[in-house]
């Protein structure tokens, strides 16, 4: 399945899109694409319903009907930095012996083609691919053997960056990557059953028609069983958690110069068989 959520901001509504494209509602099923909705159980009963009998949302996706974050209710925003050996490199380095772990505030979210706001005062706001891994079974103490299992599907992050203010101003990552829209997800979320192997994904991102980013989600450190066993040591997982697992080289950093956003800029991003994401740069 293919979830989303649908309608102006703050005011979306729960749903899926069907084999023709087209959004069909969930809202008089479910609250929310959110919590227990993402629970094996709740993926279940989704999976039995006839879509072929729910509404259609007039409109297209992602052109006429906007698509808001493929997840509501957001609980943690987890990342892990530096999860790619050659962009560890490319931010000059050293390829890390375990995950590095920071978070985005969840006031960060943003969808998939909202615009992205340059803060006031930046001066190296950066783009990155990644993919995005939603909880549905949460835990404690996972086994990595096990940690798929937790898994409800996978999402097209942009973990868009402030460098200046991640890198230059003390040692905390959080200041340089919370930034309201700084962290668009979705289109959809796609289920964890029409991704079998997580580790074998194509992501790629675009700036105004420049293409920067290419690679695969074979070439990570850590993969996502790993990553998801790791972090719940250290926290519960919880359903609609949300765990961006890194990116690939050719942020704006590793740029020979060094190349940031500027306002009036388009970025255009996805990865195989997750989606794509569309999105303009303007002031704050």
């Amino acid at each position: 399945m293919k979830l989303l959520r649908h309608g102006a901001p703050g005011q979306e509504r729960p749903g899926l899109l069907d084999a023709q494209g087209r959004v069909r509602d969930l809202s008089h099923l479910v609250p929310d694409i959110a919590g227990k909705v993402l629970t094996p159980a709740g993926l279940a009963e989704l999976r039995s319903l006839d879509i072929e009998r729910l509404p259609i949302v007039p409109g297209t996706p992602q052109q006429g009907l906007r698509l808001g974050p493929c997840v509501g209710q957001v609980g943690k925003f987890v990342c892990i930095g530096l999860n790619y050996a050659d962009h560890a490199a490319e931010s000059g380095l050293p390829v890390p012996t375990e995950p590095v772990v920071f978070a985005k505030w969840t006031s960060a979210i943003c969808g998939p083609d909202d615009d992205i706001q340059i803060p006031r005062g930046s001066v190296k706001t950066d783009w990155e691919v990644e993919l995005g891994v939603v909880i549905g079974q949460g835990g404690r103490y996972i086994e990595e053997a096990d940690a798929l299992k937790h898994v409800a599907g996978y999402c097209v992050v942009n973990d868009v960056s402030e460098r200046e203010w991640q890198l230059e101003r003390g040692t905390q990552w959080d200041k340089g990557k919370g930034c309201d829209t700084f962290g668009p997800i979705g289109p959809w979320l796609v289920t964890a059953d029409e991704v079998p192997d997580p580790q074998n994904l194509d992501l790629w991102l675009e700036v105004s028609g420049h293409r920067f980013q290419n690679g695969n989600t074979r070439t990570m450190v850590f993969g996502v069983a790993a990553i998801v066993s790791y972090l719940s040591r250290f926290m519960s997982l919880q359903p609609g958690d949300v765990i961006s697992t890194g990116t690939p080289p050719g942020v704006g950093l590793g740029q020979k110069p060094p190349r940031y956003l500027r306002a009036g800029e388009t970025m255009r991003l996805g990865i195989t068989g997750l989606g794509v994401q569309n999105q303009r740069t303007v002031p704050a």
